[in-house]
C-alpha cells in the first residue's frame, strides 16, 4: 500500500498530475470505456490517479472523492473533495433518460402537469406541480440550490 511518504519522496504534484523526482516515470493508463478513470501504477498496484493525488495532500484516501466540475480527468486537488456517497450522487450530471433534460423535472402525461420532485434526507418530496415549464425549470434549479447546496448542479 502506498503511503503519503512514499509518494511525496518520490512524486512532484503539478496541475492535477504527479511527476517522477528521479528514474523512470511511472506510466498513465489512458481512460477507455472499461475504466471510467486516469489510472496510475506505483509499485505494482494500480491506483486511480485522483486518490493518489488526494493522498498526497491529506494522507488518506476517503472511501469517496467527489470530481466538483465533474471532469473525470481534471485531478487538480482545488478539483477534488472527499463527500458521502449521497453526496456525490447529487453532482451528477442530469441522466440520458431524462425526457426533460433537466434535473428534478418530469412531465406528468395523467395530469398533465410538470412535476418538480427531489430526494432530500432520504425522503422523496414534491416541490410543486407546475403548467409552465418556465416556472417549473426555475423551482428545479432553486429547490436544487437550496437543499444540495454546494452539490447542486443542473
Amino acid at each position: 500500500m502506498v503511503t503519503q511518504e512514499i509518494l511525496r519522496e518520490r512524486f512532484v504534484y503539478k496541475d492535477g498530475l504527479l511527476f517522477a523526482k528521479y528514474g523512470k516515470q511511472p506510466k498513465f493508463t489512458p481512460i477507455t470505456k472499461h475504466h471510467r478513470y486516469i489510472r496510475f501504477r506505483v509499485d505494482g498496484h494500480v491506483y486511480r490517479l485522483h486518490q493518489l493525488i488526494y493522498l498526497y495532500f491529506y494522507g488518506f484516501i476517503p472511501n469517496v472523492i467527489d470530481h466538483k466540475d465533474n471532469d473525470r480527468s481534471n485531478n487538480k486537488i482545488e478539483n477534488l473533495r472527499e463527500v458521502t456517497q449521497a453526496q456525490n450522487c447529487l453532482n451528477r450530471k442530469t441522466s440520458k433518460l431524462s425526457s426533460t433534460g433537466i434535473k428534478n423535472l418530469y412531465f406528468s402525461k395523467k395530469c398533465g402537469r410538470w412535476f418538480v420532485q427531489m430526494t432530500v434526507g432520504n425522503i422523496r418530496k414534491v416541490i410543486g406541480r407546475f403548467e409552465d415549464f418556465e416556472l417549473a425549470e426555475l423551482v428545479a434549479f432553486e429547490a436544487r440550490n437550496k437543499y444540495h447546496g454546494s452539490f447542486a448542479r443542473s
